[in-house]
């Protein structure tokens, strides 16, 4: 069986080294234009080669993306775009449009072109043109069932590779391709620049009694209409893998450290257990579903792998996820006071209360808040601060890149 590539998501630099110590074999980032991800932090220039170089550094690949659907005037600079990304030396670019395709194998041919999911690659026919005109690899709609994906697969040539979404949040539209933002807010989905109404409240208005607005409800269960759950795939990476597909791509540019390690770590330790020992695997599926549960999210269903979606797909009683752990910090290194480390706190925790550590090999471990520090040497019974740097003393010493989080007990 062939290995798949964990395809892990950075919305930022710091995201991105997580990412990698907690088993990505590639990553995917936004620089600051032409991406889908406009309120994601992105990339500059200068962030992009250094996380490039550090990727590279560890044996990792880096896909750059320039997804938009392009108007003309974004095609003004996409020239000097792309001749600063060949400078770079990035492994990939995801793209979409014709238009920027035919741009960036111009300029940059020795970089890989990646077939973004947003143009709707549904079937064989479609990879098969997508490759004569040289691309390496097509990500597979998400609106395609597993039987789907192995009749392409059967159908295009070996060296063409199949990159599929098997983790994050879903889209209420075909692939993406989404007009409502830009109807409510101006805000061009296909652009970048999604404000998310599948997540919003809707009512009914009739035209003739306006400011009154009648509730929808769908089957009583309340009225968020557009609001998908999210994919999980999980427990079906032998199915995924006996597919064909070549990448398994984690969603999710705009989420934090504590949830791209959690499902980073939770997917490397499936996918190398399972090529290891299926029957290891089948063994350990309740812990993986326990780890994977521990990041935010909208509950889980597999999308369309094995049927199109019902109504148990979808959420309608709420749009706020579930968040079961809060991300404390990352640590990043030695404090010279002996036994305490040093990091940037994210959440407020407690003097006394219980943390777990993250390790990327696997492992969890429970320990207790000792002690608290500024960088002042004050001590502090608490730490309310987001970003404040903290010197902590713990009941055991975690390491640098260990990542630090508590029980959420407002749940």
């Amino acid at each position: 069986m062939k290995k798949p590539e964990l395809l892990v998501p950075a919305g930022n630099l710091n995201v991105l080294k997580t990412a990698i110590t907690y088993g990505a074999d590639a990553v995917f980032v936004g620089g600051e234009a032409y991406g889908l991800r406009a309120k994601a932090d992105n990339f500059t220039i200068e962030e992009l080669k250094e996380g490039i170089e550090y990727a590279h550094s560890h044996g990792v690949k880096v896909h750059v993306t320039a997804n938009i659907l392009a108007h003309n005037k974004d095609l003004i600079d996409a020239d000097d775009y792309f001749k600063t990304l060949k400078s770079l030396g990035p492994d990939a670019l995801i793209i979409a449009d014709p238009g920027m395709f035919e741009r960036a194998r111009r300029i940059c041919p020795e970089i890989d072109i990646h077939i973004s999911t947003q143009a709707n690659n549904t079937n064989y026919d479609t990879f098969n043109f997508w490759h004569k005109l040289g691309a390496k690899r097509v990500v597979a709609a998400r609106e395609l069932s597993l039987d789907e994906i192995k009749e392409i697969r059967a159908n295009i040539p070996d060296d063409l590779e199949i990159e599929c979404f098997i983790h994050g949040a879903m889209c209420i539209s075909y692939s993406g391709r989404c007009l409502l933002s830009n109807y409510f807010t101006g805000r061009d989905a296909n652009q970048g620049a999604c404000t998310h109404p599948c997540r919003w409240k809707y009512a009914v208005v009739e035209e003739k009694r306006p400011g009154v607005y009648l509730p929808v409800y769908e089957n009583e269960r309340g009225t968020y209409i557009f609001n998908s759950k999210d994919l999980c795939m999980i427990e079906h990476i032998p199915e995924l893998i006996d597919a064909g597909i070549d990448s398994f791509k984690i969603e999710g540019r705009m989420k934090t450290a504590l949830y791209v390690a959690t499902v980073a770590r939770t997917y490397r330790k499936a996918i190398d257990d399972f090529l290891r020992s299926p029957d290891e695997y089948t063994k350990n599926l309740d812990r993986y579903r326990e780890e994977i549960a521990k990041c935010t999210y909208r509950n889980f269903s597999t999308g369309f792998f094995f049927g199109k979606p019902d109504t148990e797909s979808q959420v309608y009683d709420n749009n706020t996820y579930i968040s079961e752990y809060i991300y404390i910090g990352t640590v990043e290194c030695d404090d010279s006071d002996d036994g305490y480390v040093i990091f940037e706190q994210k959440n407020k925790f407690l003097k006394g209360e219980e943390i777990e550590i993250m390790k990327p090999s696997g492992e969890n471990i429970f320990v207790t808040v000792e002690d608290i520090k500024n960088d002042e040497g004050l001590h502090q019974d608490s730490a309310p601060h987001a970003r404040q740097r903290l010197h902590v003393k713990f009941s055991q010493k975690p390491d640098p890149n260990d990542i630090l989080r508590r029980k959420n007990n407002e749940n």
